[in-house]
């Protein structure tokens, strides 16, 4: 097992990160930017260095002055946790070259995942289902328009390097596709450094299924179940839960089965998670792989009962699987969790500033996962999230009455949350019946505002 590790993020992840390495008898370095001085990763963390001033290109994005960090700590490994540099195949090159324990998959195999293109093939070839579209990058609005008229409008043109809704567009007809084409390039290059696209046909307000896999170095996959993801705004995810109400047992066991397949045929190890869209006839298509633990990996935490981070470290330690979860997994009841940022509820504009109160729920099958407190400052450079609240109940609708309790109990003042937000989604009735696609925040917002409108009228 590792000695020391250092942890490259910010923020709750890393607080997350050194609770399972504290757990696991493992020393901690955190780093920190200037704007970070105060936060809690550096307070608990057994060593903390300074990389840098506030901004990410010369912190948190600066590989040099991370490996420099690694280097003076005398760490035997970095975890990335989810975003920054957790998906940067250099990076992760860079470790192993300073012989560094890079905590996820080989950079050959996050190249090959991190290019959707070249993901979508090699799941194409593996027999997992994808959308119809374009066989490889392609090369100008005029191929592009060749591919929707074969495919089919609507399509939808996504950046091969990217994610996160960056570099996509929905194309509706043929007089909008050149215009699309070259803003979609445009925010690729700018975001990636790359702007490259691809196409696929675009399936009107599907459902986003993703599915969690812990790979060991050994060759051994196994699938811990889905997610659904389905609640977001702007391709953002807002609330996640486990399981989903519409993937079946059986298909469950089949995607799952086929994951572990191929998986195991690329090579991949470590955690990752793949995401899929439903249609109505609840048919699943691959659309990409991230190649790192993600936001929303406490809900399965929840209804499984593996911790993924301490899995990810075993497994980077040459664990194998069987050692690593001691059993067959086993899904029970049911997990939510709401993403809250610091953002007005109702504007989604950015709101940093100083805590001036905060209240985290507790009790019974509810969990908080955060590196925010109270006069706590959270600065305007980073990702507006502050808090992943998770419950868990014996069934959906427990879980569903618990979140909305937790929620009620959460009090967070001198910023604005999303947590007005959350308390209206779990009150939905489309909510409520599951009901639930990626177009559900657009109807939902729409008839909050018709509601409004009727109510000064």
């Amino acid at each position: 097992m590792f000695k020391k590790i250092l942890i490259a993020n910010r923020g709750e992840i890393a607080l997350r990160i050194i609770c399972a390495c504290k757990e696991l008898g493992i020393r901690t370095v955190a780093i920190y930017s200037e704007a970070d001085r105060n936060s809690l990763h550096v307070r608990f963390a057994d060593e903390a260095i300074c990389i840098g001033p506030p901004q990410l290109s010369q912190s948190y994005l600066n590989i040099p002055a991370v490996i420099s960090a690694a280097e003076i700590a005398n760490v035997d490994a970095i975890h990335p946790g989810y975003g920054l540099l957790a998906e940067n195949a250099n990076f992760a090159e860079v470790c192993e070259t300073c012989n560094i324990k890079f905590i996820g998959p080989p950079p050959e195999v996050m190249r090959l995942m991190g290019e959707k293109e070249k993901a979508r093939a090699a799941m194409k070839k593996a027999g997992v289902p994808i959308l119809p579209g374009s066989e490889g990058i392609l090369g100008s609005d005029a191929e592009a328009m060749e591919w929707a008229e074969q495919v089919g409008f609507p399509v939808i043109i996504k950046a091969s390097a990217g994610g996160g809704g960056r570099g996509m567009r929905i194309v509706r007809s043929k007089e909008e596709l050149p215009a699309l084409f070259k803003a979609a390039s445009s925010e690729a290059a700018a975001a990636f450094g790359n702007g490259d696209l691809y196409m696929e046909k675009y399936v009107e307000n599907p459902r986003h299924i993703e599915f969690q896999v812990l790979a060991d170095q050994h060759g051994n996959v196994v699938s811990l179940g889905e997610r659904e993801c389905s609640i977001q705004r702007r391709h953002q995810k807002l609330l996640e839960e486990s399981p989903s109400t519409q993937v079946t047992p059986e298909l469950r066991a089949e995607i799952g089965g086929i994951l572990s397949k191929t998986l195991s045929g690329i090579g991949y190890m470590n955690a990752g998670t793949i995401e899929f869209l439903m249609d109505r006839e609840r048919k699943l298509y691959f659309i990409e792989m991230n190649t790192r633990i993600q936001v929303e990996h406490p809900v399965t935490e929840m209804v499984t009962d593996v911790d993924l981070v301490k899995s990810q470290i075993m497994i980077a330690a040459d664990a194998r699987l069987q050692d690593v979860l001691q059993g067959p997994v086993v899904s029970r009841g049911h997990a939510i969790e709401c993403r809250i940022n610091a953002e007005h509820p109702e504007k989604f504009t950015p709101s940093a500033g100083k805590i001036t109160v905060f209240n985290p729920p507790g009790g019974t099958g509810v969990r908080i996962d955060t590196a925010a407190y109270a006069e706590g400052v959270i600065p305007p450079y980073y990702d507006s999230l502050i808090a992943k609240l998770i419950v868990r109940g014996k069934d959906r609708p427990e879980a569903i009455s618990r979140m909305q309790r937790a929620l009620g109990m959460f009090v967070v003042e001198g910023i604005h949350t999303t947590i007005p937000l959350h308390r209206r989604i779990l009150a939905a009735p489309e909510f409520l019946v599951g009901n639930t696609d990626t177009g559900f925040i657009e109807r939902f917002l729409a008839a909050s505002k018709e509601l409004a409108a009727q109510a000064k009228s």
